[in-house]
Order: structure tokens, then sequence, then C-alpha cells
């Protein structure tokens, strides 16, 4: 998901590699192509939206609110889904 030339996002944008025990795109990226698994950073990037985008759609339909889409690729979602996941 390329951004239009001169967009800066409101919220800034979330890097996985910045939290403890987690790992940058280009690193998932190798690990996958290791195993087997064509991809590149830009593909591991698209997928992890991909996966935020199917949360941040059910969140919006449980509360009625349409903006699935930028919720997803904000950090601050993104930071609180991490959360809940490594609480688990």
């Amino acid at each position: 998901m390329s951004m239009p030339k001169g967009h800066k996002s409101q919220f800034g944008y979330a890097t996985v590699s910045s939290e403890e025990g987690c790992r940058g795109y280009r690193e998932i990226a190798e690990i996958m192509t290791d195993d087997g698994d064509k991809m590149n950073h830009s593909t591991a990037r698209n997928v992890f939206l991909r996966a935020m985008q199917k949360i941040a759609s059910s969140v919006c339909n449980s509360y009625e609110h349409g903006e699935a889409d930028k919720m997803a690729q904000d950090p601050r979602f993104q930071s609180a889904i991490h959360e809940i996941v490594a609480s688990i």
C-alpha cells in the first residue's frame, strides 16, 4: 500500500521492531523465504495490514463505526492489538 506523494499520517507509522520480542517486516520476510514461502518486506507488511483490517472490521461492525481501513493502519490500534495478544 503505497502512500500518495506528500501524504502524512496523522498518528505516524507503526514500527513493529521497536517493541520487545517483535521483528520488522524485512526480518519476517527473510524467515518466510527461508521456510519456502516467497515473500518480501512489502508483502509482509501488506499481509499484516490485511489481518489488522479484519480485526478492525469486526470492531467497527460491533460499534457501528465505518473506518476499518484507517483504524487498521493506526499505530495506536496496532499497539493495542499487540498488548492484547502479548497478554494471552
